[in-house]
């Protein structure tokens, strides 16, 4: 068990889950994310770190490791079963490399997309969605309205009001990819830390 983990709330079976230890570094294959006191070091990479179950019909994705412990501590009751999850960080920016290592490894599995609720996490939200359905997008933004092109279409969306729903409802997509956002907080990572204050 970590004693920062214990402190921020996470139950001995998340950690157990993850596999934590006294220092709360994460493994993505050419680099590491660390979290401790003070410190939280997200990498850049084309790699990803996954934990849990590679044959889950369910998989969470997150921007970092103590995200996706985050979300499920806050979200425990909707997935009563662990063993049914698979997790995977992609770090601080998406990359090409990884939606298809993605494609490949979990294909036809239910996603659901976890970043924050702020513009950068929404985009990454259909970045990743349009990725996940071999859809090709280019995304531009100007002047508070983000432009996103598919084909030789083209949408345009205020700031605040982008989200994956209103992207999949503008190109008249479907799918097994939904979003979760902290209700409080930007993130779940913050929330956790928020609610560990109180």
């Amino acid at each position: 068990m970590n004693a920062l983990l214990t402190r921020l709330g996470v139950p001995p079976e998340i950690q157990a889950f993850f596999n934590t230890s006294a220092e709360l570094s994460f493994n993505y294959g050419d680099t590491e994310e660390h979290y401790g006191d003070g410190i939280h070091k997200v990498p850049s990479t084309q790699n990803l770190w996954v934990a849990g179950n590679e044959t889950a019909s369910n998989v969470i994705i997150t921007y970092s490791a103590m995200e996706a412990i985050a979300f499920i501590t806050i979200n425990r009751q909707r997935y009563p079963k662990l063993e049914q999850l698979a997790f995977i960080a992609i770090g601080n920016k998406l990359q090409p490399e990884q939606v298809n290592w993605i494609m490949q490894n979990f294909h036809k599995r239910r996603f659901t997309l976890v970043f924050g609720k702020d513009l950068i996490g929404h985009i990454t939200d259909i970045k990743l969605a349009a990725g996940l359905k071999n859809i090709p997008i280019r995304v531009f933004h100007a002047n508070h309205t983000v432009m996103i092109y598919r084909y030789d279409e083209v949408r345009f969306f205020e700031d605040e009001r982008l989200s994956l729903h209103a992207f999949q409802q503008a190109f008249g997509l479907r799918g097994r990819i939904c979003t979760r956002k902290s209700i409080k907080t930007l993130t779940f990572l913050d929330q956790l830390k928020h609610d560990a204050l109180r």
